[in-house]
């Protein structure tokens, strides 16, 4: 008997599940009642989920030493999947209807490493946010639509031009995910790991593109509040691990602004934990090289690729210029008396 390899799926859809299982179930029902063909669901456990719906026969569960954070269970659910696209959707963020359809086909064009959906309110109207930015000070910013009440069928995605989608929600090309990680880094935190992945995708000259055909919904702004030393450690981590492509100078100065803001932002007693953690992060300046030789593998990588995207052509039709004799020394000839 013959036994033929599982086909491998187009999608893995990866829901990280740090603690919160009743939010589990939510982003389940949701998955399941509007699941695409040809894909794979994982489940990340951080916890303990004793499946009282049993469904592990439509959903596969891996587990992660209890505890793990939402970077450890994505990378975890990221690492055993199978599919050529990953969609992360953390548990208690919903999918909606053909959520997946227009965002896959974003990825038929090489250059796409990443998709980011619209984040919408309960209503599935209001727009909320659409991808992260990584300013070039180091910090974290939601993209959302200029307008407050931008609705579905009124934003400008033009406008929103994000770096990467959030760590909650985004579609990434796998092969992407192996080279510019393998997965998201967990030194960054929670709170910056998108972001530094985000990085990666500006580095390697691919795209994310924003597609207003998917949309999940969830809250941006759910985050909780980090505590400031971690809030200033992975902060000042993603700084110095997104330095490779930057005039070195102009960054730090750009840094510098950067930690003035942050300083405000925390103060009063907030400051101090923050600098706190921003002095650990510096001094463990020489665990970056790592990364910004990845980087710089990657503009590389990039520039190698625009080479070859743009031949050279020489025209055959126009007339050439033969042999001609050589021209006599200047020995041969007079020499003019100078004035």
């Amino acid at each position: 008997m013959s036994s033929q390899a599982p086909q491998r799926p187009v999608l893995s859809i990866v829901v990280p599940t740090p603690s919160d299982t009743a939010a589990l179930e939510e982003t389940l029902v949701s998955i399941l009642e509007n699941r695409p063909q040809n894909c794979e669901i994982i489940v990340a456990l951080g916890c303990e989920y004793d499946d009282p719906w049993n469904i592990r026969e439509e959903v596969r569960f891996v587990q992660a030493p209890a505890g793990s954070s939402m970077v450890a269970c994505a990378n975890l659910g990221v690492a055993s999947s199978r599919g050529e696209v990953i969609h992360i959707l953390a548990a208690g963020w919903r999918a909606s209807e053909g959520w997946t359809d227009a965002a896959l086909v974003h990825f038929d064009d090489r250059e796409t490493s990443a998709v980011v959906p619209l984040t919408v309110a309960t209503d599935r109207r209001k727009v909320v946010a659409a991808g992260i930015r990584c300013t070039p000070g180091g910090r974290r910013l939601a993209v959302a639509p200029r307008r407050s009440r931008s609705t579905v069928d009124t934003v400008a995605t033009g406008d929103l031009a994000p770096h990467g989608p959030a760590l909650e929600a985004g579609f990434w090309r796998a092969t992407f995910l192996a080279e510019a990680g393998p997965g998201f880094a967990t030194a960054c935190g929670d709170s910056c790991a998108d972001a530094d992945m985000a990085v990666a995708v500006v580095r390697s000259r691919t795209k994310a593109v924003v597609e207003p055909g998917s949309l999940v919904v969830g809250d941006a702004a759910e985050r909780r509040r980090k505590r400031p030393f971690l809030a200033g450690l992975h902060a000042e981590r993603l700084f110095w691990r997104s330095i490779a492509g930057q005039p070195v100078l102009l960054a730090v100065l750009r840094h510098l602004i950067e930690i003035v803001r942050h300083s405000v932002a925390r103060g009063p007693f907030g400051t101090l934990p923050m600098l706190a953690g921003r002095f650990v992060a510096l001094i463990q300046f020489g665990s970056y090289g790592q990364r910004y030789r990845q980087l710089r593998s990657l503009m590389q990588a990039a520039t190698q690729r625009n080479d070859a995207a743009e031949p050279r052509t020489i025209r055959i039709d126009g007339p050439h210029t033969g042999f001609g004799r050589p021209r006599r020394a200047m020995v041969d000839q007079p020499l003019r008396k100078s004035a």
